[in-house]
């Protein structure tokens, strides 16, 4: 089957503890090499997806371990999407500003750029508030 006809979607469900970024990044690293992508596009895909995840544990679940973070990756139409659901503390994109890269690199400032990161690493990035207590970020990539 060549790529333009594949799909497929996957599922992945792991408590929101940095421990599990390595299952997490393994997961993605296998559908978007299955999914025909570069090793570069897979890179950035991965560093994504690990950033996207990351701010889950850290904001929504305040590094508590007893939270789940679900990631669907579904792959249709040269479409790869990524869906990261969390019940955690609900989040606005709107309330976080782009950065100052001069300003940053000149504060010598650590973290704090994984939203710009997405949107500079992936063709789409949506937050969308399901619920009152279940929150998702959608990372999408197409295959040129």
């Amino acid at each position: 089957m060549n790529v333009i006809n594949k799909k497929f979607e996957r599922e992945l469900i792991v408590k929101s503890s940095t421990d599990n970024l390595s299952i997490i990044r393994e997961f993605t690293k296998t559908a978007a090499v299955e999914s025909g992508f570069s090793d570069e596009t897979v890179g950035k895909i991965i560093l994504a997806v690990d950033e996207a995840c990351t701010n889950v544990i850290k904001h929504a679940y305040k590094y508590s371990p007893e939270g789940e973070i679900l990631i669907t990756i579904n792959f249709e139409n040269q479409k790869f999407t990524i869906s990261i659901t969390d019940e955690g503390t609900r989040f606005n994109p709107g309330n976080v500003p782009d950065p100052d890269l001069k300003e940053y690199h000149k504060q010598k400032r650590i973290g704090g750029l994984g939203m710009f990161l997405m949107k500079k690493l992936m063709d789409d990035v949506k937050y969308i508030n399901l619920s009152e207590n279940k929150n998702q970020v959608v990372l999408v990539k197409y295959i040129s």
